[in-house]
C-alpha cells in the first residue's frame, strides 16, 4: 500500500511543478514581449522561480524514499 502511496506522491509532485513551470515560463514570455528591455531581470526572476518550484518534486521523492524505506 505504501508504494501505491509513494507513487502518487511522486505523480502528484511531477504534475505540480510542470504546471508551475509551465505558468512561470509563459508569464516571463509575455513579459518580455511587452517589455523587451526587461528581459534581463526577468529571465533572472524566471530562473530563481523555476529553482523554487523544481525542489518540489525533489522534496516529494526524498520524502518518498523515506517511506519506502520504513
Amino acid at each position: 500500500m505504501i508504494e501505491i502511496a509513494v507513487g502518487i506522491l511522486i505523480g502528484l509532485c511531477a504534475l505540480g511543478a510542470g504546471v508551475g513551470n509551465g505558468l512561470i515560463v509563459s508569464r516571463t514570455v509575455e513579459g518580455v514581449a511587452r517589455q523587451p528591455e526587461a528581459r534581463g531581470a526577468l529571465q533572472t526572476i524566471m530562473f530563481i522561480g523555476v529553482g523554487l518550484v523544481e525542489a518540489l518534486p525533489i522534496i516529494g521523492v526524498v520524502f518518498g524514499f523515506i517511506l519506502l524505506g520504513r
